[in-house]
Formats: structure tokens, C-alpha cells, sequence
């Protein structure tokens, strides 16, 4: 991992980046764990990609997700805004909704309790700049939630749903990492999934 983020640190993305609109779906979020998501969206990512932050709550029940929250994002650098599901709808949904009140050119969608690195942001738009019918999606690295240890992803692997619907993470094949000639910040082909 650390031989990744020393070539990402290299690479050179244009300066014209489209903007975003950075969708977060929440239920019942513990508010340290959503703020803490949220500052980290702000505080390391480039202003002027940041178009906005839409919260979108799946109907929460706690009191401190309703207008104190609202309370709080109005004071933030970045335009906040929450948007409230009427009843529980499930996170598909909700994301549709937030997807639909966006105003970006580009819509990033994030688990409500993440924390975004330092440069995160641009190698994902450059992307999408390059080839806008691209679907991105970066190395997740993970948080231990017995621990709290950190563990660094891995890009050996690329995340995929198998016949029962279910999310795991799958070796990237041999021919694949060929391909890529030991450039390991290249993305990984749609030809690996066939």
C-alpha cells in the first residue's frame, strides 16, 4: 500500500476538476462519527471541486440528528444541506434522493461514517473528467470496529457483488496486474469482471 500512495503522490491532475456534490446517507448516526465524515469531506478536500454536502436522514429517531443538526452545518464553510426521508427507505433510495437535489457536475457518494484522506478527491474526478461514463471507486482502507485498528486496502483487490448479492472483495487476476505493467495506480480494467 505504502508503494501506491508514494506514486499517487506523483501523479499531476488538471487544475479544472469537475465539481462535486457529496452525498451522505445517515440512520441513527452517532454524531461524532457523521461530523468527524463530514469535516474530513471539508478539510481535505479542494474547495473549488466541493460544490456542496447533502445529508440525506433515513428517518432517524434521534433527537440530536434533527435540529441541532441542521443548527450546526448552517455554520460550516461549505453549503450543508439535510434532507429528510419521510420513512425509513432503505439507503438506495435515500442516495436517489440526495442524487436528485445535487447541483454538482459530478455526485460522490459516501458511507456516513468514513473519513476521507488527503487527496482523495482528485484522482477520483480526474477520472471522471477523462472519460465521463467512468464509475470510480478508490482502495478502501478500513477502521477496526472491535480495535480500532487501521488497516490499509489493498490494490490486489477490487470489491464486486456475487450471485447472492452479497459484497466481497476478489483478487485482481494476474493478467490484470500484467496489463498494468507495475503501475499500480491505474485503475483496474472492466475486463477483470468478465
Amino acid at each position: 500500500m505504502r508503494q501506491v500512495q508514494v506514486l499517487c503522490k506523483t501523479k499531476l491532475y488538471p487544475d479544472n476538476l469537475p465539481t462535486t456534490s457529496v452525498v451522505i446517507v445517515f440512520h441513527n448516526e452517532a454524531w461524532s462519527t457523521l461530523l468527524r465524515t463530514v469535516h474530513s469531506v471539508i478539510n481535505r478536500s479542494p474547495r473549488q471541486m466541493l460544490e456542496e454536502i447533502i445529508l440525506v436522514d433515513d428517518a432517524s429517531e434521534r433527537d440530536f440528528l434533527k435540529r441541532p443538526l441542521e443548527n450546526y452545518v448552517k455554520k460550516l464553510k461549505v453549503p450543508v444541506y439535510v434532507i429528510r426521508m419521510e420513512q425509513r427507505s432503505g439507503l438506495i433510495r435515500a442516495r436517489l434522493k440526495g442524487a436528485a437535489a445535487s447541483k454538482g457536475q459530478v455526485i460522490t457518494f459516501l458511507d456516513a461514517h468514513c473519513e476521507c484522506t488527503v487527496g482523495w478527491l482528485e484522482p477520483l474526478l480526474a477520472r471522471i473528467k477523462a472519460d465521463r461514463r467512468t464509475v470510480v471507486c478508490p482502495i478502501i482502507d478500513v477502521i477496526s470496529d472491535d480495535t480500532f485498528e487501521y488497516m490499509a486496502g489493498s490494490d490486489m483487490t477490487y470489491g464486486g457483488f456475487n450471485w447472492k448479492l452479497n459484497f466481497r472483495w476478489y483478487p485482481v487476476p494476474q493478467r490484470e496486474m500484467d496489463r498494468r505493467k507495475g503501475d499500480r495506480t491505474l485503475p483496474v480494467s472492466l475486463s477483470v469482471l468478465r
